[in-house]
């Protein structure tokens, strides 16, 4: 009798094994859905939420006391006469020029040298990531300050050599550069990525272009550099976005005034001095938005020149 069950048994549970996929299917999407949940509710009230409200008062007079007032275009007609404002747009993208591909180029040349097995390569490692941790503090940006004002150690060891600049901090032709400075310091994230990608060349390469004859110089920017081109080309995106949004040096060095003579005037700075010192926050939020179209405009043409110089494995260029 158990013998002529068990075929019967078996097809049930062959059937039991096949038949509720979809259902665990949907099981799971529903699972996953719960555990979105609270992402969804967060984006919603504190990203999406926030960005259409500031869509809205972009269009308004408002000052964070009385109720937005209707304008339409006319904060952003305003910026068109504003001096201040391109003044900032000036300054920001003098600091964006400069800083992204500086702080790339210090990035990669410490990354080639901590490539290599040497002796404390990761105590070198984590000493060199440390001030992508520190840099955007408020106390380091209080030390550089003290380090680049008039009397720091900075002009005291130019004052040595000759070099009497009284101080970087208040002078307007170098005051941008203190910043600049301080963000090519801050190059241990990017570093960090391009150490992973320079693992990922295969050493045959260099190997094969030394059988070659080909020298240190030539293996870098005919190996090193077409194979770690989409590692630039990341780092490069995640660094123009943040140059963009660098705002806490700025306020920190200067006073939150953007001087001296709006040599540091960022574009952050201004839209936080228009929207919390003037209460102006309609025409804040109209640079808020400004800032992201100007932000999507620039890497978009990053993307669009990938193309002539960004080579991914096993792709025929």
């Amino acid at each position: 009798m158990t013998l002529l069950q068990e075929p019967e048994t078996s097809n049930r549970s062959a059937k039991a094994a096949t038949a509720p996929k979809p259902r665990r299917r949907a099981t799971n999407q529903r699972a996953a859905y719960v555990f979105m949940t609270p992402w969804m509710i967060g984006a919603a009230l504190l990203t999406i939420g926030p960005m259409v409200g500031s869509l809205y008062l972009s269009f308004t007079d408002y000052d964070l006391f009385t109720a937005p007032r209707w304008i339409g275009v006319g904060n952003y007609v305003h910026m068109l006469s504003d001096s201040q404002f391109r003044a900032s747009v000036s300054v920001t993208l003098r600091y964006v020029f400069l800083s992204a591909p500086l702080k790339l180029i210090a990035a990669l040349l410490v990354a080639m040298l901590l490539v290599k097995p040497r002796r404390g390569l990761g105590f070198y490692r984590s000493a060199f990531y440390t001030p992508s941790l520190l840099g955007a503090s408020v106390s380091v940006a209080l030390v550089w300050r003290a380090l680049f004002s008039d009397g720091g150690v900075v002009d005291k060891g130019l004052s040595t050599v000759g070099a009497h600049t009284g101080g970087w901090i208040d002078n307007p032709q170098y005051s941008l550069y203190v910043l600049v400075v301080l963000a090519v310091w801050q190059f241990g994230a990017p570093m960090v990525i391009f150490l992973a990608g320079l693992k990922q060349i295969p050493q045959d390469l260099y190997d094969a272009a030394a059988m070659d004859g080909a020298g240190r110089m030539r293996s870098f920017w005919h190996i090193t550099i077409p194979m770690l081109s989409p590692i630039i080309f990341f780092n490069l995106i995640l660094e123009i976005i943040n140059a963009f949004q660098s705002f806490t040096g700025a306020y920190i060095i200067s006073g939150g005034r953007g001087g001296p003579a709006n040599s540091t005037l960022f574009y952050t700075l201004y839209l936080y001095q228009k929207g919390f010192t003037s209460f102006e926050m309609g025409y804040a939020s109209a640079m808020a938005w400004v800032l992201l179209a100007a932000i999507g405009l620039v890497t978009f043409a990053v993307f669009r020149t990938a193309n002539f110089w960004v080579f991914y494995s096993g792709e025929d260029k």
